[in-house]
């Protein structure tokens, strides 16, 4: 699974980690990390030397709500077009998936950019809807064509975009999980910069690495955390360097403070958290589904958080691993899944499921 000199340099790091002879429990808040660490057989390696990694709130298909996912469903169902990313079509709520709605005829179409749904709207006169997810990494993307300017009249967007901060505090404030030091994701930090992270060590005083994606980048994260343990010395450092700039990418984040405002909203598996939602600003409510179609909106049914019996939002608080579920591998698989955390390639539960037998 490593090459040969990375395989020598992981046994250097993690026999590190062990002669610091520290019991710890991190936390991730990315699914391309867990994909590393299941893929590449890291939960062992880091075992062995007294350290545990769960995957927090980092799938940001998982965190979207059933309702917000509702709310695309009553809008294709209504004779709007919508346009999301692939893995958001399968995430199944009690009304059924978008591909639920596409059977029955709907207008709903997988797109790889909102660059292809500007394109697709202006090429038909109905209504068109592009769904908007991710952190702060792929919103910079959503907001890009509305500076641009002459979008078709037919184009909105129904933002599910989310900030990662509130999502740390409201793990921390919630004081149900036992956490040692926070892996942070190293894409959205090189949006954001380090600056996000500092109010986390100055009020809980938890050490912090900012993480890069490759299997030495989790390893060498990890020995970061544990040696800021050892030293009693929690602070927020940078071990993905080679991309991420302690001020961030300023262009991008100009970009976001001009395009979004901060609200309230759910999170799958949380309640409400202050403050960690993108909602476009009232200077774009022309291009703002949620104003747009308010009136179609209103129909929206109520919906179960959960399917009964699946446990996604326990997997994204970090109080259980995915094969804790009751339903993990029988009636929740990637062919059948009953919650997102099995639909994402992001989500713990579908990681788990494809590298069975590397944890």
């Amino acid at each position: 699974m490593f090459k040969y000199r990375d395989e020598a340099t992981a046994k250097k790091i993690v026999a590190a980690i062990k002669d610091m002879g520290i019991k710890s429990k991190f936390m991730h808040i990315c699914g391309t990390h867990q994909d590393t660490i299941v893929r590449f057989g890291l939960t062992q390696m880091l075992a062995d030397a007294g350290v545990e990694v769960h995957q927090g709130p980092g799938c940001p298909v998982c965190v979207t709500t059933s309702h917000e996912i509702a709310d695309a469903i009553t809008l294709a169902r209504n004779g709007v077009t919508i346009a999301a990313f692939g893995d958001m079509m399968r995430v199944p709520t009690t009304i059924g998936s978008l591909f639920d709605a596409k059977a029955d005829g709907a207008d709903v179409r997988i797109v790889y950019s909102i660059e292809d749904a500007v394109k697709m709207a202006s090429e038909q006169t109905k209504p068109l809807v592009f769904v908007g997810v991710g952190f702060e990494t792929t919103a910079p993307s959503t907001a890009v064509p509305l500076h641009k300017g002459n979008l078709p009249e037919n184009f909105s967007i129904y933002s599910c975009h989310r900030y990662t901060a509130p999502a740390v505090e409201a793990i921390l404030g919630m004081g149900e999980n036992t956490i040692d030091g926070f892996i942070m994701p190293g894409h959205v930090a090189v949006i954001t910069g380090l600056d996000p992270f500092y109010q986390f060590t100055e009020k809980y005083n938890i050490p912090q690495v900012v993480c890069g994606f490759e299997p030495l980048d989790m390893l060498m994260s990890c020995y970061m955390l544990t040696k800021q343990i050892y030293e009693g010395k929690p602070t927020v450092e940078n071990e993905y360097t080679r991309l991420v700039k302690n001020e961030g990418n300023p262009i991008a984040r100009k970009l976001l403070d001009e395009t979004f405002v901060p609200v309230d909203r759910e999170w799958r598996g949380f309640p409400v958290i202050r403050q960690s939602a993108m909602a476009l600003k009232p200077e774009f409510e022309a291009y703002d589904a949620t104003k747009v179609h308010e009136d179609i909106l209103a129909k929206t049914p109520d919906v179960e958080d959960e399917a009964n019996g699946c446990s996604c939002g326990q997997v994204l608080r970090g109080l259980i691993d995915s094969e804790q579920c009751p339903m993990f591998g029988t009636a929740c698989k990637p062919t059948s899944p009953m919650g997102p955390c099995m639909v994402s390639a992001e989500g713990n539960c579908n990681i788990a499921y494809r590298f069975r037998g590397r944890l």
